[in-house]
């Protein structure tokens, strides 16, 4: 679950992520009340980009009074630069070994600035008027680490990565682009150096944006974001090989 602190308008040549959230939301709404998070910590990363059967009988440990549903509070972004058009490889897929991600993954477009939210658990974000496979730029994704009435959701074990680990992101062109991860970082979600995160990059990059740290139950969001940044590591290889 992700959501922003304070919102920021930024220069053209930068993109600005503000702290993704507990419950991804539409970022101009605020929270509406205690919220529920999923504590713990998983010992082995489970395969959960994809629910397992049974996954409607998972709940939350803990229940508060308002749900967090993915729409009651703000995303995992504040306000944004969005890049001209051009013509783009989308990603389709998303698959991260050491953190048991296997996922779809979902086109959504930053709007006057404002960057909307996962629609859902097990689905990962791309926001497509930002960077895309293919061209240079930073590709950013985001997801969440849990959601009300289900628990671990599909960035629950992101934080687990380490430099030097494998992501593949597959592209509707039929090819599966290799990236290496280059680091993993937690920021206090009111100091996240925004042009580090989400500004351009000279090469491909893949920066994967989820929250962490404590959750706050008073105000209802975690205390951190996680941020993974990997880089491109190989050409686009057919999936058909």
């Amino acid at each position: 679950m992700l959501q922003t602190g304070t919102m920021r308008r930024v220069s053209r040549r930068a993109i600005v992520v503000s702290a993704a959230a507990a419950a991804l939301g539409v970022a101009r709404l605020r929270p509406l009340g205690r919220v529920v998070a999923q504590e713990g910590e998983a010992a082995t990363p489970a395969v959960i980009g994809t629910p397992p059967a049974g996954i409607g009988a998972i709940r939350s440990t803990r229940e508060g009074p308002v749900p967090s549903t993915g729409g009651s509070r703000p995303g995992p972004a504040g306000r944004v630069q969005e890049l001209p058009s051009a013509p783009v490889v989308a990603p389709v897929g998303l698959t991260i070994p050491s953190a048991g991600v296997d996922a779809g993954i979902e086109r959504l477009r930053v709007v006057d600035g404002d960057m909307p939210d996962p629609t859902g658990p097990w689905v990962v974000a791309w926001y497509e008027n930002l960077g895309s496979l293919g061209q240079a730029g930073n590709v950013v994704m985001a997801g969440h680490i849990d959601f009300w009435n289900v628990g671990p959701s599909v960035f629950y074990n992101v934080a687990n990565v380490q430099p030097g680990d494998p992501i593949v992101v597959s592209g509707d062109d039929g090819k599966r682009y290799p990236f290496t991860v280059e680091w993993v970082r937690q920021y206090d979600s009111t100091a996240m150096p925004l042009d580090e995160v989400a500004g351009p990059t000279p090469d491909q990059c893949l920066t994967l944006i989820t929250c962490g740290g404590a959750f706050d139950y008073v105000n209802g969001h975690y205390l951190q974001r996680t941020v993974v940044r990997a880089t491109r590591s190989g050409p686009g290889q057919s999936m058909a090989t």
